[in-house]
């Protein structure tokens, strides 16, 4: 997921005017830039290019509401529309594995292959391709890249073979991932304020998991009447291809740098004086950039215990999205003796969980900027960990108790809506936990720059585990159950249990344990960010971070 903003910049100081508010990462699940870096001592003959005045029109966050509101709308319809591409081909594993000669065995789905290809090139695009995004700026970036991707569906649609449709759809996975960072970033880069942002962010992780989850109910319909795998590509490309003018004409730049050094390069070229841009003199190389783009968020993943265990949270509970595209089928069709096609439309229950739990996250964003009254650590500011008050209760009740719905009704004798309940509880609650996510890890990491490369840590766990995660369903849908009769001695039980409600339920209690996480981070969170040498604590420095500076000084 994803998601979160390339084209932005949280670890360095805003290129705005000065009285402009420090630029917030919104997201989640998708982000991850984040170079860590020291004003060099420009020469004395330079021009440091800044805003005209705190009221300069071109600085994004003096627009206009309406337009703000017009390319915040432009960028919300992108992030709808990319992740269809993903989950759409799922409905289609049938017609794959008949075309392509490849088996779906009772422990591998071979047929998921093109959907963990697409989440896999999510994660490492992201890693390699987002300092790059930086210099293009959100404009130029997300068209650039939003033309590949409408060409890479042209051989998806065609694909020869199954390894061609494999290696086209990890190109294209990649894309959407890119593509979604930078619309993420377009959010802080235009709304000033915590409040003012939280509709826009809320509506940005939204989008982007209803665009995860409805593409096999929204493509299901082809294989009903067509039945034929390669319309689901046709149709996208007529999509994606009429809707690359409305990013052309509405899509403007927002990243306060690129303007300014677009300014720059003008005066340079007109009056031939060394005038630049902050970013123009901070700007390390290309090459180390890279590097630490690749390295920082793995460092931080594993030696920060905060950052850990939210990214297994996040992650499990978006990796249950693409995971669902394999289990419904199993139910559904194993239970219920669906069609392949009309399993599609089951996923439109997780739809509907998520936009149910898009209004709770919009409730959690007033619990958050009303903690500011009785925050002691930083007085005024809101407490970090006031962003996961009610993601824990979404994730025991949502999460967790949805599991235990959709496994112990998926039986004949209950009616198909008792598990699509439970799938609907499940899509609330990961809507609501991986926003939450997103959000506390930006805060609690916002002041001491390293923000983007915890984004990045999580963004690259959710894809990663939104890619792995569900070629395990057919091994636990098909023998878990089994696993299970050895240990049962009663004969009348044998006739009940079935893989499938093992399977699930293995789910819940993984999903149980995992929500324990901001329990945690509730009571003990203050003493966590005291501790750590990366996290905000107070609005000071960390014991870390000044333990680090006496050393420097030492030296």
């Amino acid at each position: 997921m994803t998601s979160h903003g390339p084209d932005y910049d949280p670890d360095k100081e805003s290129t705005k005017s000065p009285s402009s508010p420090r630029e917030q990462l919104p997201t989640s699940a998708f982000a991850h830039h984040d170079p860590e870096k020291a004003l060099s001592s420009p020469r004395a003959d330079i021009t440091v290019l800044t805003w005209d005045s705190p009221t300069d029109p071109e600085n994004p966050y003096n627009w206009s509401n309406t337009r703000k509101w017009v390319v915040t709308a432009a960028a919300l319809t992108g992030t709808l529309l990319g992740p269809l591409n993903g989950t759409s081909i799922a409905i289609a594993a049938q017609a794959l594995t008949s075309e392509f000669s490849i088996s779906d065995t009772a422990t591998f789905s071979n047929s998921y292959w093109p959907i963990a290809s697409w989440s896999v090139g999510g994660s490492l695009f992201i890693i390699v391709f987002l300092p790059l995004m930086e210099d293009i700026g959100v404009r130029a970036g997300y068209l650039i890249f939003y033309a590949l991707f409408i060409l890479m569906i042209i051989p998806q649609a065609l694909a020869p073979n199954f390894a061609a449709l494999v290696i086209t759809r990890f190109i294209s996975g990649g894309c959407v991932a890119l593509l979604a960072n930078t619309i993420a970033s377009v959010i802080p880069d235009v709304w000033a304020t915590d409040e003012a942002r939280s509709v826009p962010v809320g509506l940005y992780i939204m989008l982007y998991l209803v665009g995860s989850t409805l593409g096999p109910p929204m493509f299901a319909g082809v294989m009903q009447h067509i039945g034929n795998w390669r319309w689901i590509f046709y149709i996208q490309l007529i999509i994606y291809g009429c809707f690359f003018p409305f990013f052309w004409f509405l899509l403007r730049e927002t990243r306060g740098d690129v303007i300014l050094r677009r300014r720059a390069q003008k005066l340079r070229k007109q009056t031939g004086k060394p005038v630049y841009t902050k970013a123009e003199l901070d700007s390390p190389p290309l090459v180390p950039r890279l590097l630490r783009s690749m390295s920082r968020p793995a460092y931080l993943l594993f030696t920060e215990p905060v950052l850990f265990a939210s990214t297994c949270w996040s992650a499990f509970s978006f990796g249950t999205v693409f995971l669902f595209t394999q289990s419904i089928e199993a139910v559904f069709s194993g239970i219920y003796g669906w069609e392949e096609y009309s399993v599609g439309y089951v996923q439109g229950a997780v739809v509907i969980g998520e936009l149910i739990g898009w209004l709770i996250t919009l409730y959690s964003s007033h619990l958050y900027l009303k903690s500011a009254s009785r925050n002691t650590e930083m007085p005024g500011k809101p407490i970090p960990e006031a962003r996961l008050y009610v993601s824990t209760a979404a994730s025991f009740i949502g999460i967790v108790g949805g599991m235990f719905v959709y496994a112990w009704t998926s039986y004949p004798y209950f009616p198909w809506i008792a598990p699509a309940i439970g799938l609907a509880m499940v899509g609330c609650g990961i809507q609501v936990v991986v926003s939450a996510v997103a959000d506390y890890i930006t805060d609690a990491y916002a002041a001491s720059d390293y923000a983007g490369s915890a984004i990045g840590a999580v963004a690259a766990g959710e894809n990663t585990v939104a890619g792995l995660l569900p070629l395990a369903a057919a091994s636990m849908y098909t023998n878990l159950g089994k696993q299970s009769h050895r240990l049962i001695s009663f004969d009348w039980l044998l006739t009940i249990v079935k893989g499938f409600q093992w399977a699930s339920t293995l789910l819940a209690f993984i999903a149980l344990v995992l929500s324990f996480a901001p329990v945690l981070f509730i009571f003990k969170g203050r003493t966590f960010r005291e501790r750590s040498p990366f996290m905000l604590s107070g609005g000071q420095i960390t014991r870390g971070q000044k333990a680090a500076q006496e050393a420097q000084t030492e030296r």
